[in-house]
């Protein structure tokens, strides 16, 4: 049997990790909701840099919104071509998010990474693509910072979903859970409301095994490639007691959704490691895992479902935390610097999309003048 499809029977979705036009017009997206059981669809603007760059299906659109305003800036241009593959999408996973009852059959949409310091402006910005797309299987996505994680307490108690994102840290994960139970305690219908924390996972094994090579002890060595799985297991646990528990309770009987841990960056890094490890390591009820396309295709050919694998091996789990520890690498130090760096990393992908417009109306304008 299909491997993604044992996957929902476990209580995970997959969600895709990519978008563009031609996935959406091709068939491609339709066809993987229906044979391959995929439930949803996150968004960035490095993937839609690729295909302005790289392709020419935008060219048609673009053409239409030169001829309309020839000095049109490449942020109005990113907006309304972003905008339109979102809404899209949102429709043709509308029946997925009708037959979920409202769990799954989102796609996510960004607003600048520049505003991720800027907590009003977020929330503006949100509100903003919220009623622009106007679908109700959209998230925002919003950046785990702490101008960020007040952001989703406010968006969640206007009744918008939220998809927060750049989660590295039981600190990350605590102050966003935390938000969005606040958020629903003052949400009118706290029943429509569903979002996702997505914690970020081969990151952290790159970054901590760079220190554990460092330092090269058989200590050290016998560590690299298991922390990432760890933490994120320590993190699984967190959810578990929080939503499980007394303070959330009354929501639950309210019938709000418990906000599911989505495994975000979960393609693997190092060729060392088997290309579907963090896939088949974090499987359990209630999450979310967001697959790049390389990925589901490899977990689809060879991945194995052996179980509840985000509950297993919990006392190892905790002894390499505190083996990490007793090597003298913080964790912390660790993960909040993967979360500046990665808000770095979306502020220059946005920056390349941008670029990326310019130079393709440098050229259509030098195609039009040429004929």
């Amino acid at each position: 049997m299909n491997s993604l499809l044992e996957l929902r029977k476990r209580g995970q979705s997959i969600w895709l990790d990519y978008i563009r036009r031609d996935l959406i017009r091709n068939g491609e997206l339709k066809r993987l909701i229906e044979d391959e059981g995929l439930r949803g669809v996150t968004s960035n603007p490095s993937i839609f840099e690729k295909a302005i760059d790289d392709s020419t299906e935008y060219d048609e659109a673009l053409g239409g919104l030169f001829a309309r305003n020839p000095n049109i800036e490449a942020r109005e241009l990113y907006d309304t071509l972003s905008i339109e593959d979102v809404r899209d999408a949102t429709d043709i996973l509308r029946p997925a998010y009708d037959e979920s009852g409202g769990l799954d059959g989102f796609v996510s949409i960004e607003p600048p990474p520049q505003l991720t310091r800027d907590t009003q402006a977020t929330i503006e910005e949100g509100r903003r693509l919220w009623r622009t797309v106007n679908r109700p299987n959209l998230m925002i996505k919003v950046v785990a910072t702490p101008e960020g994680v007040q952001a989703v307490e406010a968006l969640i108690a206007e009744g918008i979903n939220v998809n927060i994102t750049l989660m590295f840290s039981m600190k990350h994960y605590e102050a966003v859970a935390g938000a969005y139970i606040r958020g629903l305690k003052r949400c009118g219908k706290p029943e429509k409301i569903a979002s996702v924390a997505s914690f970020f996972v081969s990151r952290v094994d790159t970054q901590v095994d760079k220190a554990l090579d460092a330092l090269g002890s058989p200590e050290a060595l016998a560590l690299r490639g298991k922390i990432a799985i760890a933490n994120s297991k320590r993190v699984y646990q967190r959810f578990r007691e929080i939503f499980d528990g007394d303070d959330f309770s009354m929501l639950r009987q309210k019938g709000a959704h418990v906000q599911r841990p989505l495994w975000a960056s979960t393609s693997t890094k190092n060729p060392r490691y088997r290309d579907v490890l963090y896939v088949e390591e974090l499987i359990g009820r209630d999450t979310v895992n967001t697959l790049p396309p390389a990925t589901m295709k490899a977990f689809r050919d060879h991945g194995q479902v052996r179980g509840d694998t985000v509950q297993e091996n919990l006392p190892e789990a905790d002894n390499q935390l505190r083996a990490l520890s007793n090597l003298g690498i913080d964790l912390n130090a660790v993960t909040d610097k993967l979360q500046v760096d990665g808000v770095a990393s979306f502020a220059a992908s946005y920056d390349r999309v941008l670029a990326a417009l310019d130079k393709k109306r440098s050229k259509m304008r030098a195609a039009g003048a040429s004929t």
